[in-house]
C-alpha cells in the first residue's frame, strides 16, 4: 500500500502543475498586448476554478483532494525570501553609493514567444518556479522533521528529490548563457541558502516562542535581507530568476483556488461579513489613499513611484508580484524590492506588538497609537522629500522608502486600532486587516496560526475574496502605463473617497 500512496503523490504533483502552471499561462495570455498586470486573471481564474470544484463534488472546502495544490500556497515564505535577497541588495548599493553594474552577457533571456504573451525564458521560470516551490517546501520540512503534519508527508522525500533535480536541470536553451555549468551551479547554491534560511528562520521562531510568538517570515526577512546585503554583486541564477518572475503568481494561484473552495461555507460562519467588507473598503483606502497622498500632496505621480510606494506601503501581496515580474517597468522592478524591505524592517514593531496582542487575547492599543503617530510623521517627511525631488532618483527613492514604511506603520496598527475599538475579536481583525491591505506579510503570519487555527484555515479565503477588488487596482495601474506612466487624478480622487466611506460604514457595521 506504500508503493501505491507514492504513485498517489506523483499523480497529484502532475495534477497541480498542469492546472497552476497553465493557470498563470492563460492570465498572461489573457493580457499579453496590453500593460495589465496577469495577476488581475488569477484572481478570478483561481476563485471561480476552486468554488467549481466543490460545487462539482470533485473536492471538499480547502482541497485536500489536491493536497499538492493547498501545499504550494502555503510556500509563501520562500516566494519572498527571493524578494528581500533582492530589497538587502539593492538598499546596499543605495547606501554605499558604489555602480555596481548588471549589465553583463553572463545571461540573455530569449525573447522568442512560445505561448501568447509568455517567452520560452518566462515559460521555463514558470514551470521552475513551481518545482522549486515544492521541492524546497518540502525539504524544508523533512530537515525539521514536520513531514507528520502534512498531507502525503510520507512521499516528501520523493517529491523534493523528483522537483529538485528537475529544477537543477531545467534550462531555457533558446537563452544566451555565457558559461552554462556556472549558471546552474548558482542555482543550486540558491536553492540550498533558501532551505538554510528556511531552516534557521523556523528555530528561531520555535526558540523565543515562550518568550513572545513571532512568526517564522520575521526572521526569514532579517536573515535573506541580511544575506542580501552582504552579497551586493551576487547576480542572480536560475532559482532567483525563477522566484521572482513567477513565485508570487504561483503562490497567490494556490492560495486563490484554495481560497475560492471556502467561499459557500464562509459566507455562513457569523462575523464574518464584517470581515469581508472591511476587507474589501480597506482595499480601496488604503490603495488609493496611498496613490491619493503621493499624487496630490508629494507631486508624483508616475508608476516609478506609485507602483513600489504602494507595493512597499502596504506590503501589497499584488503590485509586489507585479512589480517584481517587470509588469511596470524596469525603473519600478528594481525598486520595488527596496520598497518592500524597508517597512519590513520596522516589523520588529508590528510583529512583536501583535504576537503580544495575540497571547493576551486583545489589541495592545496603548503602543499602537504612539506607533500610528509616529508613522504619520514619516508619511509626512516623506511627502516633503517627494515635492522636492524633480526627478532626481535618489531624492525620490529617499521618499519612497520614508512613505513605505510610514504608510505601512499607519496602515497596519490603524486598521487594528479602529477593528478593535468598533468590538471586532483579535482573530476576526487579523484576517481583515491582512485582506484589507492585502498585505503578505501578515498573510503569511496568520496562516503559521499567529491568530489562531481558524484564522489560519478562513484567510485563504478572505485574502481571495478581497482581492476581487483588483480590477480597479489593475485597470488603474494598467490604464497609467498606457497614459506614460501618470494615473488618472479624478478617478484616484473618487476611489479614495468611497474608500474611506466604505471604511466607516464597515466598523459601524461590526
Amino acid at each position: 500500500m506504500e508503493q501505491v500512496s507514492h504513485l498517489f503523490a506523483f499523480n497529484h504533483f502532475v495534477i497541480a502543475i498542469a492546472a497552476l502552471t497553465i493557470m498563470v499561462l492563460v492570465a498572461r495570455t489573457i493580457v499579453a498586448g496590453t500593460k495589465y498586470s496577469s495577476l488581475l486573471v488569477i484572481v478570478v481564474f483561481g476563485l471561480a476554478l476552486g468554488s467549481l470544484l466543490v460545487h462539482s463534488g470533485m473536492a471538499t472546502p480547502g482541497l485536500e483532494q489536491f493536497p499538492v495544490v493547498a501545499l504550494i500556497g502555503q510556500t509563501t515564505v520562500i516566494a519572498l525570501i527571493a524578494s528581500f535577497f533582492v530589497g538587502g541588495q539593492e538598499i546596499r548599493r543605495l547606501l554605499s553609493k558604489q555602480d555596481f553594474n548588471e549589465e553583463c552577457d553572463f545571461f540573455a533571456p530569449s525573447a522568442q514567444e512560445v505561448v501568447l504573451g509568455t517567452s520560452s525564458t518566462q515559460l521555463t521560470y514558470i514551470i521552475r518556479a513551481f518545482l522549486l516551490l515544492i521541492g524546497i517546501q518540502t525539504a524544508d520540512v523533512l530537515i525539521s522533521g514536520r513531514t507528520a503534519d502534512f498531507a502525503m508527508g510520507d512521499s516528501f522525500l520523493l517529491l523534493s528529490y523528483i522537483c529538485l533535480a528537475l529544477a537543477f536541470i531545467l534550462v531555457d536553451r533558446k537563452a544566451v548563457i555565457s558559461n552554462k555549468a556556472q549558471y546552474i551551479r548558482k542555482g543550486l547554491l540558491e536553492v540550498i541558502a533558501i532551505i538554510v534560511v528556511l531552516n534557521v528562520s523556523l528555530w528561531l521562531a520555535t526558540t523565543i516562542s515562550s518568550i513572545i510568538g513571532l512568526p517564522q517570515i520575521f526572521f526569514a526577512m532579517i536573515l535573506s535581507s541580511g544575506l542580501g546585503a552582504a552579497l551586493p554583486k551576487w547576480k542572480h541564477g536560475p532559482a532567483m530568476n525563477a522566484l521572482l518572475f513567477a513565485g508570487i503568481p504561483l503562490v497567490l494561484s494556490g492560495s486563490f483556488l484554495v481560497g475560492g473552495s471556502h467561499m459557500v461555507e464562509a459566507f455562513g460562519i457569523p462575523g464574518l461579513q464584517s470581515v469581508i467588507v472591511y476587507g474589501f473598503s480597506g482595499q480601496i483606502f488604503w490603495m488609493f489613499g496611498g496613490l491619493a497622498l503621493l499624487i496630490f500632496v508629494g507631486k508624483s505621480n508616475h508608476l516609478r513611484n506609485l507602483a513600489p510606494g504602494l507595493a512597499g506601503g502596504l506590503s501589497h501581496s499584488g503590485l509586489t508580484g507585479a512589480c517584481t515580474a517587470g509588469d511596470f517597468g524596469r525603473t519600478a522592478a528594481s525598486r520595488a524590492p527596496i520598497m518592500i524591505n524597508i517597512p519590513f524592517a520596522g516589523h520588529i514593531f508590528v510583529f512583536t506588538i501583535l504576537a503580544a496582542s495575540a497571547e493576551r487575547g486583545a489589541l495592545m492599543v496603548g503602543w499602537t497609537l504612539p506607533l500610528i503617530l509616529a508613522g504619520a510623521a514619516f508619511v509626512i517627511l516623506a511627502l516633503k522629500s517627494l515635492r522636492s525631488a524633480n526627478g532626481c532618483e535618489k531624492t525620490e527613492v529617499k521618499g519612497l522608502m520614508l512613505f513605505s514604511l510610514g504608510w505601512q506603520i499607519m496602515a497596519v496598527f490603524g486598521s487594528f486600532t479602529l477593528l478593535s475599538v468598533a468590538g471586532m475579536s483579535l482573530e476576526h481583525a487579523s484576517m481583515s486587516a491582512a485582506s484589507g491591505l492585502s498585505h503578505f506579510g501578515l498573510f503569511a503570519a496568520v496562516q503559521e496560526g499567529m491568530f489562531g487555527a481558524t484564522a489560519a484555515s478562513l484567510i485563504t479565503f478572505t485574502f481571495a475574496m478581497t482581492f476581487l477588488v483588483h480590477p480597479f487596482v489593475f485597470a488603474m495601474f494598467g490604464k497609467a502605463a498606457e497614459s506614460n506612466g501618470k494615473m488618472a487624478e479624478k478617478a484616484v480622487t473618487v476611489l479614495a473617497s468611497a474608500g474611506l466611506i466604505g471604511v466607516i460604514s464597515s466598523t459601524l457595521m461590526i
